[in-house]
């Protein structure tokens, strides 16, 4: 059997930059273990796999994401790679996308300007001591750091954007940590705040750019700093700006996206 491939870099409007995705749209689910074996075959740090949602009547298709290692509750520069895909190679001609997931509906919209937005859920975080193995993997963390239920990631507020750029964690220890991951920020010199994702434990040492980590980056700096609306900038090597909004318990994070390329995999 001959299945569709495409790859998208999201979060950036140049090649080479952002974040790579690959995203392959299905007639039918595949079994969870083939799902998988492609993820870890693909080797980026998500592949999005979709299919018609023929189940809700209010989502137009059904989306999951995996990492090389496992499957994840929520991605979003998977989904906005998807997004651009429907929108670009499926002749999508509704003005929104809705996306069932792990994560409940989401939507993607697409502007005049080439920016998708994605809708997705605000998350919540629960103040708690920094894990003492975490303190041993990155040095500088305070006493105190954020969890995050949802997808099980620690959330660091680091004294600068100089400190976010040269945090060099220990992977092996924080995969230790038995959770998906570690986000770091701190407020942005040219924009509202910057971050990094280190997920070890979900088989990525450093994603470049994350959309699903806003859910809870915008309302926490919103807590911070007030006003809803940020621009936000991932200062991993590739980089990557996401234009984001609180809207209430939804988040809305902007990104533009650069094809790569399209072909097949054979089963």
């Amino acid at each position: 059997m001959s299945y569709p491939i495409y790859q998208v870099d999201a979060f950036t409007s140049e090649l080479f930059g952002g974040n790579p995705a690959a995203v392959m749209p299905l007639d039918s689910w595949l079994d969870d273990h083939t799902l998988q074996a492609l993820a870890a075959e693909n080797n980026l740090s998500e592949t999005a796999f979709f299919v018609r949602d023929s189940e809700s009547a209010d989502a137009d298709f059904h989306i999951r994401w995996f990492t090389p290692g496992a499957e994840v509750p929520l991605c979003g520069h998977a989904t906005l790679a998807s997004a651009w895909v429907i929108f670009n190679r499926l002749d999508w001609q509704q003005p929104t996308i809705r996306l069932r997931s792990k994560s409940g509906i989401l939507g993607v919209g697409q502007s005049e300007d080439g920016w998708l937005t994605l809708d997705f859920p605000r998350l919540d975080w629960q103040e708690v001591p920094t894990p003492d193995l975490l303190r041993q993997a990155l040095a500088g963390v305070p006493d105190t750091a954020l969890f995050v239920p949802n997808d099980t990631n620690y959330l660091i507020e680091l004294d600068s954007e100089q400190a976010v750029r040269e945090a060099a964690p220990d992977f092996r220890m924080l995969k230790q940590l038995g959770n998906q991951g570690v986000i770091v920020t701190a407020r942005g010199e040219n924009c509202d705040f910057v971050s990094r994702y280190f997920a070890p434990g979900v088989g990525i040492d450093e994603d470049p750019v994350t959309g699903s980590i806003h859910s809870v980056l915008v309302p926490w700096w919103a807590a911070k700093l007030g006003g809803t609306r940020f621009l936000a900038r991932q200062v991993s090597a590739r980089g990557g700006e996401l234009r984001c909004e609180l809207k209430g318990d939804r988040v809305d994070i902007a990104g533009k996206a650069a094809f790569y390329l399209e072909g097949h995999v054979h089963l």
